[in-house]
């Protein structure tokens, strides 16, 4: 019997086999749980985005796979009525979903253009806060909620920029709407994790250097996998964390307490390779 039998709940922003989500949701399934995934729609009648997202229901025996643009009111509303036709009520949320245009953030956080902070704030932070609102609908007293951060929304991390202002705002909402739902007995916490090599990473600029940095400083002295956050996000999502609320729980192998290099100099003159 696992931490998650008898257990349903639904994970937003799979985007392949290599995401962050993909790997929580690969550990909820090991535990038992029964998954419901969304994912971007595809606008040109395609169905890129779903046959992507099939290579990682299959393996994990979901039924329910659905778009949804958290860009509009309507298609969430419309998507979590869905959610409550299939499953009745649903015990956690998985929103694992942040985007800008690559040119806000590949630029300068000081030249991002208006329209681009609209954009990423709107799908980074307030997605979360919409789809939050709509799923709290069908949850009862002890249901978990959890999003994805990074730990440039706490400190300014070379590269991560405009990324880096949704985030902090990402984790701000994150305690509030703990706040909120805290009356009901809902939580809601996020995992701030360590760089991974993800298709979403790829629009980062300098991530390559972020994983060697991440890997140099870290007191393990590595970088942190997806199976790793999705043992985090279990734990946030399940009964074992009954009392955790507005929490920001780092999976980074250390690298957030780090105030110096700490071991990084040593590490990288004696084996340069090691840091990657």
């Amino acid at each position: 019997m696992g931490l998650f039998t008898g257990k349903k709940g639904i994970i937003m922003g799979v985007v392949n086999e290599f995401s962050i989500a993909a790997g929580i949701a690969k550990t909820l399934h090991a535990e038992g749980a029964t998954l419901g995934l969304s994912h971007l729609p595809d606008k040109d009648g395609r169905d890129r985005m779903a046959k992507r997202v099939q290579r990682v229901s299959d393996p994990l025996d979901v039924t329910f796979i659905k778009p949804c643009d958290v860009t509009l009111d309507g298609d969430i509303q419309r998507f979590f009525e869905e959610v409550k036709e299939h499953f009745g009520s649903i015990d956690f949320l998985v929103h694992s979903i942040a985007f800008a245009p690559l040119d806000d953030i590949r630029c300068p956080t000081l030249e991002a253009t208006r329209e681009g902070f609209k954009v990423a704030m709107d799908i980074s932070v307030y997605s979360f806060i919409a789809v939050a609102r709509e799923a709290s609908k069908l949850m009862a007293p002890g249901s978990s909620i959890v999003t994805l951060s990074y730990f440039g929304g706490e400190k300014v991390i070379g590269g991560y920029n405009l990324m880096g202002v949704c985030k902090s705002a990402l984790e701000m909402s994150t305690r509030y709407l703990a706040h909120d739902l805290g009356p009901r007995h809902i939580r809601v916490n996020a995992v701030s994790s360590g760089p991974i090599r993800t298709m979403a990473a790829s629009a980062v600029g300098d991530f390559s250097d972020m994983l060697g940095l991440n890997a140099a400083v870290a007191p393990m002295g590595r970088n942190v996998s997806s199976e790793e956050v999705g043992k985090a996000a279990a734990y946030l999502l399940s009964d074992l964390s009954s009392a955790t609320t507005g929490e920001i729980l780092h999976v980074d192998c250390g690298y957030h307490i780090m105030g110096s290099p700490g071991h990084a100099i040593k590490r990288l003159t004696e084996n340069p390779a090691s840091a990657h």
